[in-house]
């Protein structure tokens, strides 16, 4: 592992993390949205979304989906009030975000983890990858760093630079066996044919039918260098402490749900229940580690 990297390993291990579960309350919570009427902003439609609207809806909470067609607007859109809440994030991202806009955005709850991958129409394993063959990772500054860092662990590229969050200016093409694009996280997907491989968000995978098992390499999700990419539910800074909001987010920990994500994922999500606290702490400190390498 590179040194830079080592550094927020060691926060994380210093905040403790650990796989946590609990139930929801039987009621709507009583805070600044006690008419138990939610609004949350997603990127994509999932049958997990479902499965929480539902056993929210038994517990007296109202859930509506507002489904954006990128990463970029849900943001926004909460710090706008257009939406309550969002539920497409994680910490990196939500991290990056909040230094670029100077926002506040705040997270109130955890999902799971859901691994990275190399996916390809071409070949069928890493080492059949030919020098200067193309692979479309996501643009967006997170995604695109742990992107590279995927592709550098399956030996796919070298970079130049030890950076928390590497470019495509980071990677050495003389070294490195393929050539990266960067493009928007859906045209990972539609790139699909027209490149070598594409390193595609979980969140696409399902539209396009594709397998997450198929993966010809991935980030571990087991490893504690990537409890930072653990999905996010957040709010704005003022409804942090919104027990509505707050039991929102818990939800996602009942059986039920959890069920439908790992039939939705194929069992490939890896649940992690973190306390808002923990996780509040855990994008501040990665903020600071943003900041510090001029991100």
């Amino acid at each position: 592992m590179r040194s830079q990297r080592l550094t927020f390993l060691a926060l994380a291990t210093t905040l403790g993390l650990t796989l946590t579960a609990c139930g929801g309350s039987d009621q709507a919570g009583e805070g600044a949205l006690a008419d138990g009427k939610v609004s949350i902003g997603v990127v994509g439609s999932h049958p997990t979304h479902d499965a929480l609207k539902q056993l929210a809806e038994e517990q007296g909470i109202t859930v509506e989906y507002v489904d954006f067609s990128d990463y970029n607007q849900p943001n926004p859109a909460t710090e706008s009030g257009d939406v309550d809440m969002t539920w497409f994030q994680h910490v990196p991202f939500l991290a990056d975000y909040n230094n670029s806009a100077g926002g506040s955005i705040t997270p109130i709850g955890s999902t799971s983890i859901y691994p990275l991958g190399l996916y390809s129409n071409e070949y069928d394993s890493v080492d059949q990858f030919q020098k200067g063959d193309e692979i479309a990772v996501p643009n967006d500054a997170v995604n695109l760093s742990r992107a590279l860092l995927v592709l550098e662990s399956a030996g796919l590229v070298e970079l130049k630079s030890d950076t928390l969050i590497p470019t495509e200016l980071d990677v050495d093409t003389e070294a490195s066996t393929v050539r990266v694009t960067p493009v928007s996280a859906e045209q990972t997907v539609l790139s699909m044919d027209s490149v070598a491989g594409s390193v595609i968000n979980n969140d696409f995978l399902a539209r396009a039918d594709i397998d997450p098992k198929s993966a010809l390499a991935q980030d571990d999700p087991e490893a504690e260098g990537s409890r930072a990419y653990v999905n996010l539910f957040t709010t704005t800074e003022e409804l942090a402490d919104d027990e509505t909001l707050r039991q929102v987010a818990d939800l996602y920990h009942e059986q039920t749900v959890i069920d439908a994500e790992m039939e939705e994922t194929k069992d490939t999500a890896v649940p992690l229940q973190l306390e808002p606290e923990e996780l509040q702490e855990l994008a501040a400190r990665y903020q600071q580690e943003l900041k510090d390498q001029g991100q």
